[in-house]
């Protein structure tokens, strides 16, 4: 018995080490070396300042930014708290909020029809990116409160519009926090 014993602590130690230690720093090494960005979080830093993450999403209200997709994370945008509302179609409150985003929407553009993901929260809340044509609605705004041209605003939402990934996987999308640091660089502002 005690040598079954000492075998099992043997193990235990063995594959503590190997499994909790050297595994774990291994890729964490190589996640480092190869792909430093992605492994940090992709964080964004401007004169040695943290303003974001451009995979995760941050509300942005003044009129002269874009506005991300509604955020039903938390109190909105909070990391620790990731999820979709779970409401269905036939909720209230979902109609609710929906109804106060689209009038709120709808100020950038009366009488146009609202890009849906200006209305509705990504599965995460999270979402840092919205479509190409949300962008194109708030273009007028966003060029009136900087006093830029439609043209150049329009030209930054093409430098930062995302294609399908390999061709083929997910939609194009803008992402909002990469457009709107850009617009500040252009237009003197801070976010």
């Amino acid at each position: 018995m005690r040598r079954n014993l000492v075998i099992a602590v043997r193990y235990t130690f063995l594959t503590t080490l190997l499994f909790g230690l050297a595994y774990p720093a291994v890729v964490t090494g190589a996640a480092q070396l190869l792909f430093k960005k992605k492994a940090n979080g992709q964080l964004i830093y401007q004169n040695n300042v943290l303003v974001g993450s451009s995979i995760l999403g941050q509300a942005f209200t003044g009129p002269a930014y874009f506005h991300s997709r509604p955020s039903v994370a938390g109190a909105g945008y909070d990391a620790a708290n990731s999820s979709g509302s779970n409401l269905g179609p036939s909720s209230k409150k979902l109609i609710d909020r929906m109804s106060t985003d689209a009038g709120i929407a709808q100020a950038d553009q009366p009488g146009t029809a609202i890009p849906v993901d200006l209305v509705t929260a990504s599965a995460s809340g999270l979402d840092p990116h919205i479509t190409p044509a949300a962008a194109e609605f708030q273009v007028t705004r966003v060029s009136r409160e900087r006093h830029i041209d439609e043209a150049n605003v329009r030209q930054a939402i093409s430098r930062h519009t995302e294609e399908r990934q390999l061709g083929f996987l997910g939609e194009p999308r803008v992402n909002v926090l990469e457009l709107n640091l850009d617009l500040n660089s252009v237009s003197g502002r801070g976010k």
